[in-house]
């Protein structure tokens, strides 16, 4: 299963076109916040799962703070980060995925790209679709997920 991780999309149009390319070969397609309601758009024509969780600058109804989801033989946390204060730390979100008994933990709000493996846990932020901070100008995730296998993960720019 090919899963592509996005966020941070802000409602902006020339960014929610951009990312399209990107996810028309994968399975499912994850919006961690901030720009929940864009992916409607992002996904039109998009035949496999859609799962979202709303940000910090989410007002839009349906969306939860997080959501667990499984995909073969891995549980994964989304979020967007801001309740746990991932600008400042990763320790919040490490013990919360740990209290929940994840394999990995995605997350947005900083636009910094992270990808992390610790104590068994794999963290990652695909960055911003919008615009990313750090080294890389606009980026997405992705997870590549076999039964029984290690996680396949990367970020790659948005061009």
């Amino acid at each position: 299963m090919k899963i592509a991780v996005i966020s941070d999309s802000h409602n902006v149009n020339s960014a929610i076109q951009a990312v399209k390319p990107y996810i028309s070969d994968v399975d499912i397609v994850l919006h961690l916040g901030d720009g929940a309601a864009d992916i409607k758009e992002i996904t039109m024509g998009f035949k496999g799962e859609v799962y979202g969780v709303k940000g910090n600058c989410d007002f839009c109804e349906g969306y939860p703070n997080e959501k667990i989801i499984k995909v073969l033989d891995k549980k994964i946390l989304m979020c967007h980060g801001h309740i746990y204060n991932v600008k400042m730390e990763l320790n919040t979100i490490m013990c919360r995925g740990k209290e929940l008994g994840v394999d990995i933990i995605l997350f947005g709000h900083s636009h910094l790209c992270i990808i992390e493996k610790q104590d068994g846990l794999l963290l990652m932020n695909p960055g911003s679709i919008f615009r990313g901070a750090g080294i890389m100008r606009r980026s997405l995730g992705y997870l590549e997920i076999e039964e029984g296998k290690e996680v396949v993960y990367y970020i790659k720019e948005i061009k």
